[in-house]
């Protein structure tokens, strides 16, 4: 291990590459990433990184998203069977036939989608921004949200919106039931409970908040409650007890663990690095039409 950690980081100057990794990946590989992040985090390091490679530790469509916004750099994907259940759940044809049906809609998508579905939608938003990206729209405008349903009715929720949800779900997060917070509750009573907001409306009013990966790390730096109840994938617990060695972090009964962000191991990056594989690669025009909501969002500095 020790001699594959000291090749990654002699190819990684030798390539001038950057290395991303999501919060929720393996901890050896989060351990070796330049940057470690949520999605929006992940999607203005992609932009703003100033290397010829990108290696992108997370799931197809967070690779495809820094290809979007960084056509001209290289990106691998080092595991391309890494995809996300989720994103899969929507479709650029059966948006486009619900655009047909609803031409007066706003179309707002998570950025956890394809690039084909990315093309067809209006603005792109993340678990982090997504109640300031809906607040953008007057409150009388139809909106159509997409492809989760959980994150879509919790906003709605939030701000008290009508909105047409997807029927699409991370399956990770859907597995979460009020019952497991109850029973983790029960057995420390004094446990802020924080879950993602992918979660179930049920499991998010059961919840003390709901936040994104991001606000998750931001929230317990900031706490003085010494015992969290995490209701994310367990990825995030590494760097959770890394920068809070001084608190205590519960997990609810059947660990949630996302099968396809563990794909992603050391020896994947080292081979992606080495053999520079596996290249994202996208035709221009669809770039160009999917880059259009991400950047929307982005110039929204939420």
């Amino acid at each position: 291990m020790k001699k594959m950690i000291e090749d990654i980081n002699r190819l990684r100057k030798e390539r001038n590459a950057i290395i991303l990794a999501h919060n929720y990946v393996l901890p050896e590989v989060q351990d070796i990433a330049d940057f470690v992040g949520d999605s929006l985090e992940l999607s203005i390091k992609a932009r703003d990184a100033q290397a010829d490679v990108i290696v992108f530790c997370g799931v197809q469509f967070m690779a495809e998203t820094a290809k979007i916004l960084s056509p001209e750099r290289v990106v691998l994907h080092p595991n391309p069977d890494a995809g996300c259940p989720m994103a899969d759940m929507a479709d650029a044809a059966r948006v486009r036939a619900l655009k047909a049906q609803h031409p007066d809609a706003a179309l707002i998508c998570y950025v956890n989608s394809t690039a084909e579905v990315k093309a067809e939608v209006d603005i792109c938003c993340t678990s982090a921004n997504v109640e300031k990206i809906v607040g953008l729209f007057p409150p009388d405008q139809k909106i159509i949200f997409l492809p989760d349903k959980n994150l879509g009715a919790n906003i709605a929720n939030t701000l008290g919106r009508k909105m047409l949800l997807w029927p699409g779900f991370c399956p990770t997060h859907h597995r979460l039931t009020p019952e497991m917070l109850i029973a983790a509750r029960a057995k420390a009573p004094d446990a802020v409970v924080l879950v993602h907001p992918e979660c179930p409306v049920e499991v998010v009013a059961e919840a003390d908040h709901a936040l994104s990966t991001g606000g998750i790390l931001r929230f317990v730096q900031e706490s003085t409650a010494k015992r969290f109840i995490i209701g994310t994938e367990q990825g995030i617990l590494h760097r959770l007890r890394k920068e809070n060695p001084d608190k205590e972090f519960i997990e609810p009964e059947n660990p949630m663990i996302c099968p396809n962000m563990k794909k992603i191991t050391l020896p994947d990056v080292h081979n992606a690095l080495q053999n520079m594989v596996y290249r994202v690669e996208m035709s221009d025009e669809l770039m160009a039409r999917a880059r259009i909501p991400i950047v929307r969002m982005l110039e929204q500095k939420l």
